[in-house]
């Protein structure tokens, strides 16, 4: 059968899960105390976990290491790939001055800097993480507001939070699909009902957090009293988001729920512009106003023209996805189908199926599989670099500047691969040792309490991985098991995974990465992690307050 996990090695479940928790002590020190650089903290906390793996859990050296090597390749084509093509797509935008011209229009659309940021680093950017996810929200909202004169650690940190109103609904909904599709099974329920359940059920949650973030964005970037004087913006975005963050996630399709909420919070903005401004325009400090006006940018290239890349990126994304989208098409329209003709599937060698999950993380004794899809054309990365290539030479780039940016952004971007990488060997190691499944089990002891702390589990798995689908993936079936033995309706508890989860991207090591390579502050990441990680801890309680509540008094918002 394997070898069998062991998910409390130390004798006792709390003692074995502090020991299982070492490597992300070992990451937080190093990375947000001892304010070392990412990369570094990263391969000390890799270090640990491989220790931890061997020395508590007895798990066979080979095993180990093949896991950590199955979790770099997986961060290489399922993280980086798409994050490296996010900000080389930025790049090529900044290369042949296109950039410019959105400066303009988003200078026309407000001078004032707190608009700015409800536009991009809120709306535009869940319209990203609807699309394609994967980081590159991150990567180009930061990159576009710190070349619009946003402090660069300011922008990402802006960046960074106001991602968390889409993320559960990123990549076009996958993460509730690979929800649906893992824990159908459990629950004895189709895939497609068990995805529309869990859609339902997070679109009676975060859409009580996408009325606060605003607000809340505008509070981190010029404190309460700023935030007063713009509320009519921040209103607007925050109920037109979370209005058709509800319709949308429990009427329509998880897969368009960003989509359509972040079209919403953007036209909303942009008709509230044309009718109101704020009383006084708010910027940085020792700031020369802006000159370009709405005028100007109109008498420009026009905002059409100077959008023209993001609209060949959204184009070619929704594209790709179109069969997700419209069900039934003919088979020579469905280039979602087409696409993944080209899909590889196969088994780590080594490791799948050698290593055995047991209850309660499954409900017997199941050979664990190991395996890994590299979708070579499906990928938001492949589309992305197919889009950068196409607008670049619609904006007139020659084949010579674009293979130069692609050189210059594999070098600005060397040390944030490496993080990623690590950081998913890091997740993969203490997945098939079992250390994630007894950090997780510990959480699941609370009993009552247990709805509050399955935010934080759902949090502990995004932290890890970087990626709401993959917390899912991690976390998702041990969470409706666990519900299931506490008598908590299993479908708030995977919910509230994926809800809690999205509160643990601010501060998850490899998008602090991407954030701080777009902008060119590498080894800035400890700062953005200390600017974040009491923001997280918060809103993680306050999806974890929210699901305790519809566990107790509220059970009539769980939809059946």
């Amino acid at each position: 059968m394997g070898w069998l996990q062991d998910y409390q090695p130390a004798g006792g479940l709390w003692l074995s899960a502090a020991l299982a928790a070492l490597p992300i002590i070992v990451l937080l020190v190093t990375l947000g105390v001892l304010r070392r650089s990412a990369q570094l903290s990263a391969g000390l906390a890799l270090i640990t976990a491989l220790l931890v793996a061997v020395l508590l859990y007895r798990m066979p050296a080979g095993l180990a290491l093949d896991s950590a090597a199955m979790g770099l390749v997986f961060g290489v084509w399922s993280v980086a790939w798409i994050a490296f093509h996010a900000v080389y797509f930025h790049n090529v935008t900044v290369a042949t001055g296109r950039f410019d011209d959105i400066k303009a229009v988003l200078a026309g659309f407000s001078e004032d800097r707190r608009l700015q940021a409800l536009l991009i680093a809120f709306g535009f950017g869940a319209l990203l993480e609807g699309i394609a996810g994967g980081g590159s929200p991150i990567a180009i909202t930061a990159a576009m507001m710190a070349a619009l004169g946003f402090p660069p650690v300011k922008a990402v940190v802006l960046a960074l939070l106001a991602n968390t109103a889409p993320v559960a609904f990123g990549g076009l909904g996958n993460p509730l699909i690979v929800l649906g599709r893992l824990t159908a099974p459990i629950l004895g329920m189709k895939q497609e009902q068990a995805t529309e359940l869990f859609s339902s059920m997070v679109g009676r949650q975060l859409p009580l957090l996408a009325l606060i973030v605003p607000g809340f964005l505008i509070v981190v970037l010029a404190g309460w009293k700023r935030m007063i004087e713009v509320w009519p913006a921040v209103l607007t975005a925050g109920l037109s988001f979370a209005v058709m963050q509800f319709v949308t996630s429990n009427f329509i399709s998880p897969s368009l729920v960003d989509v359509v909420a972040a079209l919403a919070a953007m036209a909303s903005l942009w008709i509230l512009t044309r009718f109101w401004q704020p009383s006084a325009v708010w910027r940085f400090d020792d700031e020369e106003p802006v000159k370009t006006s709405l005028g100007a940018a109109k008498a420009g290239r026009g905002a059409l023209y100077a959008w023209a890349p993001y609209i060949v990126l959204i184009a070619a994304i929704f594209l790709s996805r179109i069969g997700t989208i419209f069900k039934n098409l003919p088979e020579w329209l469905d280039l979602t189908k087409l696409l993944h003709k080209a899909d590889w599937v196969f088994a780590w060698p080594g490791l799948h199926k050698e290593v055995v999950q047991h209850a309660p993380i499954t409900p017997k004794d199941t050979p664990y599989g190991a395996t890994l899809t590299v979708d070579f054309l499906y990928s938001p990365g492949t589309v992305a670099l197919i889009a950068a290539i196409v607008a670049g030479f619609a904006m007139g780039a020659k084949p010579r500047l674009l293979l130069a940016t692609y050189r210059r952004t594999l070098h600005q971007m060397r040390w944030a691969l490496a993080t990623i990488f690590m950081i998913l060997a890091i997740a993969f190691v203490m997945n098939y040792s079992g250390a994630t499944q007894t950090l997780g089990l510990a959480l699941a002891t609370t009993g009552v309490l247990f709805p509050l702390f399955s935010a934080y589990i759902g949090w502990l798995g995004v932290f890890l991985t970087g990626s709401d689908a993959s917390t899912n993936s991690l976390f998702g079936p041990m969470q409706v098991i666990s519900a299931q033995q506490l008598h908590v309706d299993p479908i708030l508890a995977g919910a509230t995974n994926t809800s809690g989860g999205v509160m643990g991207k601010m501060i998850s090591p490899q998008n602090l990465s991407i954030g701080a390579t777009a902008i060119g502050q590498s080894g800035k990441e400890g700062a953005l992690l200390r600017q974040t990680f009491l923001w997280s801890v918060v809103l993680t309680a306050v999806v974890g307050v929210i699901s305790l509540l519809q566990a107790t008094v509220l059970r009539f918002m769980i939809p059946s």
